[in-house]
C-alpha cells in the first residue's frame, strides 16, 4: 500500500476514535462484516424525531475503517436518514473520482487516495452502511415503523 494512503491526518483520525464504545439501550444498533479482510463495525443510535441524537461505534478493523468510523463518531449528530444515505452516495462518488463529501463529512476526504485501491473501498463504507442499518432498524422497532429497502 502507498504511503499516500495512510497520511498523517488518516492515521490521527483513526486514533482518535472519536465516538469509540457502546450505547446503553440504543434505539437502533447494527453490526457489519467485511469478509475479505475481517473488519468488523457494531453502531448503536440513540434517534430523537428523525435525527441522530448519539453515536457510538466499536469498530475492529483496518486504519481505513477506523477512520471512517471516527469521522461518523465525530459528525453524525443531528443528521436523518436521508442525510446518511446521501452521505453513502459522495462517498461512492469521491471513491469513484469525484469531490469528497460536503460539511460536516469534509473530513472523508482524507480517504480519497483509497480510490485507487477499489479492494478497500468496502473498509470505507462499512461503518456508514452499519449507520443506515441501525437507523433503518430504529425506524423498525418504533410502532408501526416500516424498514426501508435499500
Amino acid at each position: 500500500m502507498s504511503d499516500l494512503l495512510y497520511s498523517k491526518e488518516l492515521l490521527r483520525l483513526a486514533a482518535d476514535a472519536t465516538g469509540a464504545g457502546r450505547l446503553p439501550a440504543p434505539d437502533g444498533s447494527h453490526a457489519e462484516y467485511n469478509p475479505t479482510c475481517a473488519d468488523r463495525t457494531t453502531v448503536d443510535l440513540r434517534i430523537e424525531g428523525d435525527r441522530v441524537a448519539a453515536i457510538a461505534h466499536e469498530t475492529k478493523a483496518c486504519v481505513l475503517t477506523q477512520a471512517s468510523a471516527s469521522i461518523l463518531g465525530a459528525k453524525l449528530q443531528g443528521s436523518s436518514l436521508d442525510d446518511l444515505q446521501a452521505l453513502r452516495g459522495q462517498i461512492v462518488d469521491m471513491l469513484k473520482g469525484s469531490a469528497p463529501p460536503k460539511e460536516p463529512f469534509q473530513a472523508f476526504g482524507v480517504l480519497t487516495e483509497a480510490a485507487r485501491f477499489p479492494s478497500r473501498h468496502r473498509c470505507v463504507l462499512l461503518p456508514v452502511d452499519a449507520a443506515i442499518k441501525a437507523f433503518e432498524a430504529s425506524q423498525a422497532a418504533k410502532p408501526g415503523g416500516q424498514r426501508s429497502e435499500s
